[in-house]
This record gives C-alpha cells, structure tokens and sequence, in this order.
C-alpha cells in the first residue's frame, strides 16, 4: 500500500501533465488528431490502394485479373511488403495532409461561422470548410502523393510481358522518395512535382467538400445520446466515402495517370494527358469509358475502412486531446 507522500506526487504528477496539455494551442492539437488518424487509416488499407493505382494505370498487365488475381499476382513478384511498397511515401504524405486537412477544416469552419453569418451553422459551412481545407492539404503535400504514385507503380516481375514493358515504356526505376524527387525534378524542375495538381484539385474539392458535408450531416441527426457510438460513427463515415469518391472518381483517373507520364515515352499509345478535360476525353477514346472506373470496386472496398476509420479516429483524438466540442466555436471564440 503506498504511503501518503507517493499518492501525492502521482496527483501532481497527473496535474503537470494535465497543465502541459492545456498549454497545447487548440490547432496543434488538431492537426496531431489529424495526423494520427490519417496514418492509421492509410496503413490499414495499404495493400488494396497499391492494387488500385496498378489497375488504373497498367492496365496491360491487371486491367483484367480483378481484385483478389491481382493481389496474388502483386503477393508472387514483390512479395508481402510488396502490399506495402509505395506506403512510407504515402503515410509521410498523408500525416501532414491529415494534419493540415482536418486543422484547416476547423480553422476554416470558425472562420465561416464568424464572418459569414448568413450562411448559418448548417451543413453548408462543412461543404465549404471542407473543399476549402481539402485544397489548401493538397497544394501542401502534393510532391508526396506523386512520390507515392510513382513508387506503387512499380512492380518487380521476371515474366517476358512486364520486360516488354519495362523496354517501351522506359520508366524509370526509383529507390525511393529520394530518388522520385531528384528524378522527376531533372524532368522539369518544380513544375513537374506538379504534374497532375489540376486533376486533384478538381476531383478533391469536391470530395472534401461532400464528405465532411455527409458525415457532419448524418451525425448531426445522431441522437444524442448514440452520438459517441463507434459504429455510428463508423457507418457516418463510410457513407460519406463512398458517396463522394463515387462523383469524383473519373478525375482520380486521370491524375494518377497524369502522374506517372514520363516526359520520354507515354504509358498508353496516343496523345499525352495535359490537362483534365482533355485527360477524360482520350481515355475515353482510347481506352475506353470503363477505364474511367477502372478499380472503383477496389475503391469501395477501400473507402468504406478508410474514411470511417479516420473520422472515428480523429473524433477519438479530440477526446484524449480536450479538444473543445465544436458547439462552443459558433459563439465566435475561436481558440487562441
């Protein structure tokens, strides 16, 4: 049995450290939410997002082997850290977009409901808060989702078609980020680590915006005493992915596409991709419609986890963290 002596020190103990994240800033603490919640969520569906970027971009080798024979195949050349190739890059990249993304949101909603009266406190401000803070994450972290592409892109496979590929595609081959970087940089300079923004921005403002719009929506008719369930939440979440990667995913398309264009040789036969428009339009043409939803089931399977495990996630971090509900932001006290 401890002495009296002990169980004070552990009660100041518990008080400095209750003072020391009292001192935290409000929009620290939410991008460390945001930060936290999007690595866990993009660790978990790593394998299913290298899978979907190869059936959107090599469609001569998985366009037509499906989910579950393109896995294997992926789990015979690279291996099971095969699943995870491309992952470092893209947990580097989605830590401060997570961060920056769901901070930007809070910052931006405050912002809206301060200034902008007239739009009132409904679901509107989350339409707006988040397209808003979906750019602003994207314009940030942008080199890394490239970086990410490019590295899940590649696929270490002895068979003569993937050789015959390597020799008319002439992509090449990256170590890593590092290598990615310095590469693409030789290419065109700045410019080209931003080779697809255009397709990103287009396809993430409205997804952004849709999603906090659909989750924030569905949870506000939550009763209240359901609104601290997981599975509701998870649920929330789940179906404001899957509704708005739906709209947007022909843009995703493109982008990816877009991005692992080098400036040597094409990845498809016919005109080069330069803008989002005119990306559609020769896919289109030149592979089909399908092709504009070429892994969208992949997706669905990918999104439901995804989206629910970071809004779940990233509401767990507000309550460890003290962050303030968000009810006491409309008075107009935004944090210091």
């Amino acid at each position: 049995m401890g002495t009296p002596s002990q169980g004070s020190a552990a009660v100041a103990a518990a008080r400095v450290d209750l003072c020391l994240l009292d001192l935290i800033p409000v929009f620290a603490k939410e991008m460390i939410a945001g930060g936290v919640a999007g690595a866990f969520s993009k660790t978990a569906i790593a394998p299913l997002e290298r899978v979907k970027i190869l059936l959107q971009t090599r469609t001569n080798e998985f366009g037509s082997l499906g989910v579950l024979k393109s896995l294997k195949k992926l789990r015979q050349h690279d291996g099971i850290m095969g699943f995870y190739k491309g992952n470092g890059a893209s947990v580097l990249r989605i830590v401060p977009y997570a961060a920056l993304h769901y901070m930007a949101y809070e910052r931006y909603r405050c912002w809206i409901l301060n200034n902008c009266p007239s739009l009132g406190t409904g679901p509107l401000v989350d339409l707006l808060a988040g397209s808003a803070s979906g750019g602003t994450a994207v314009l940030c972290t942008y080199p890394l989702d490239l970086a990410r592409t490019k590295l899940a892109f590649q696929v270490n496979s002895s068979d003569q078609l993937s050789r015959t590929l390597k020799r008319t595609n002439a992509q090449p081959t990256y170590g890593g980020i590092r290598d990615v970087f310095r590469g693409v940089y030789s290419e065109g300079g700045v410019r080209a680590l931003y080779r697809g923004v255009g397709p990103t921005l287009m396809g993430i403002l409205p997804y952004a915006g849709l999603k906090f719009y659909i989750y924030e929506g569905l949870k506000a008719h939550v009763p209240e005493d359901y609104k601290n369930s997981v599975i509701l939440k998870l649920s929330c979440g789940a179906a404001a992915g899957l509704f708005g990667q739906t709209l947007t995913y022909p843009l995703d398309v493109v982008r990816r596409q877009m991005q692992v264009q080098s400036h040597q040789h094409d990845q498809f036969d016919g005109p080069r991709i330069r803008g989002t428009f005119q990306g559609l339009m020769i896919i289109k043409q030149t592979q089909g419609w399908r092709q504009l939803f070429a892994g969208l089931s992949l997706n669905y399977i990918k999104v439901v986890p995804s989206v629910a495990i970071g809004f779940t996630a990233y509401d767990t971090m507000k309550n460890l963290l003290k962050i303030p509900p968000r009810e006491k932001k409309r008075a107009g006290h935004g944090p210091a």
